[in-house]
């Protein structure tokens, strides 16, 4: 073995690869169960073989990922920037659709997600921008580049439409936030959040005003929002020191119209842009009443087939629900109910637990490198895992909107399992460097 190899070997973080490798097992072990496939596993033809071949593709790539200087990336992050969006764009047109969503590249039996690539060049992306030239976050200029880096791909998949992948990005917030970002910014994004919340629980009422229309309730909603931001803005603005009252009065004006514009925007689209199943997902989460009975089918057999599965679960590939197919994409999106009728509460945590060991070691690599843009990339890794892990499973239990989102390492399908190959393939090599990096 040569000295560079030796090296490479001493510096890895066997801790990380050893983490991602057991999920990645753990993951097959659940697909061969939640797919029937426990007695012809070997069968190359079926979902748990095809799984297996990525698997097998997958650690050649990260053999490969390995054996790249870590200069490579970020020398070339910008070219895998527009290279994937020039993918997200050309899959609009010529991507085949799955799921009522234009977002796949059909080859042969098997098909290529490009918006799975884009989170790891965007991570590349912000990372270089972000680090180049110790460029300083505080700059207007600074924060709107890095809002258009983030937003060109999302946009691009919020065409598709792909609304999982997009609250993806959102998690990129808390990579800004390190950098920077004031934390004033997530009080306004929870504000944000509890403005749009009771938009839908209002706007989805019915109206005793016919001459309002359907929707005067939320018109009434809109009115008293405007006639209690602008009495809290007086009292704010008449408590305040004179030298800070034109402060107060130019954010507290633009924070009320910003969120009268946010509360007619999610009105707007739940009542135009969202289809009638989507809507109806939503008003399930926050408990409304909807005419579809079926609109709760997959979380309450997804509930069901977690709770029958008590302390210890029923054993590998012994799930009656999992195994009669009762709940439906049992092996991508809703995976984690194979876990827990099979694997029990016990088992349950124990997965719960790996995947948070994963982002607290990937944090902790962030905080021991030298370089600023590994630092940086570290903390997108972690962000977009933080997402998916708690996206997915809080969908499964019914915390979160049932959305198309894998759970990492777990849920059938190359291009995810390849998208975290990538993420955690450059990352390691990265950190193996970082011994090498001055500053």
């Amino acid at each position: 073995m040569s000295a560079r190899n030796l090296r490479l070997t001493a510096q890895l973080d066997w801790t990380t690869l050893g983490l991602v490798l057991l999920l990645v097992m753990l993951g097959w072990l659940n697909v061969v169960s939640a797919t029937a496939e426990a007695e012809v596993v070997w069968d190359l033809t079926g979902k748990a073989g095809k799984q297996l071949i990525w698997m097998a593709v997958c650690a050649v790539l990260l053999v490969g990922l390995l054996a790249v200087e870590g200069e490579f990336f970020i020398r070339t992050s910008v070219i895998h920037y527009v290279l994937v969006l020039l993918l997200l764009m050309a899959v609009l047109v010529v991507g085949k659709k799955v799921g009522g969503a234009r977002s796949w590249f059909g080859v042969g039996s098997f098909g290529i997600q490009p918006s799975e690539f884009a989170k790891t060049a965007t991570a590349l992306m912000i990372s270089w921008f972000l680090s180049r030239d110790g460029r300083p976050w505080h700059t207007l200029a600074t924060r709107l580049q890095s809002l258009i880096i983030l937003g060109l791909p999302a946009g691009l998949i919020l065409l598709q439409p792909d609304a999982g992948t997009v609250l993806v990005f959102g998690g990129f917030v808390f990579v800004l936030y390190r950098e920077g970002l004031s934390g004033n910014v997530l009080l306004v994004g929870v504000g944000l959040l509890v403005v749009g919340v009771l938009t839908v629980l209002i706007g989805a009422g019915t109206s005793d005003y016919p001459w309002l229309g359907e929707a005067s309730g939320y018109w009434w909603f809109l009115m008293a929002f405007a006639s209690l931001g602008t009495l809290v803005l007086w009292l704010v603005h008449e408590a305040t020191l004179p030298r800070n009252r034109k402060r107060i009065r130019r954010w507290g004006t633009a924070l009320l119209v910003g969120g009268l514009a946010f509360s007619a925007g999610i009105h707007w689209g739940m009542e135009q842009v969202l289809q009638r199943h989507q809507r109806e997902r939503i008003h399930v989460l926050l408990g409304i009443d909807v005419d579809n009975p079926d609109a709760d089918y997959n979380i309450r057999h997804a509930k069901a087939a977690i709770g029958s599965g008590g302390l210890v679960g029923k054993g590998w590939a012994s799930g009656p629900m999992t195994a009669y197919g009762f709940v439906p994409e049992q092996e991508t999106d809703f995976i984690f109910c194979t876990v827990g009728e099979e694997w029990g509460f016990l088992g349950s945590a124990l997965v719960v637990g790996l995947f948070v060991l994963l982002i607290l070691r990937v944090l902790v690599l962030a905080e021991r490198q030298r370089s600023q843009f590994t630092r940086i990339y570290a903390y997108a890794v972690a962000s977009i895992m933080f997402m998916h892990f708690m996206v997915n499973i809080g969908m499964v239990l019914g915390l979160a909107p049932v959305i198309g989102i894998p759970l990492p390492f777990f849920s059938y399908g190359g291009s995810s399992l390849m998208g975290f190959t990538l993420l955690f393939g450059i990352l390691l090599r990265l950190d193996a460097e970082r011994f090498s990096v001055l500053r």
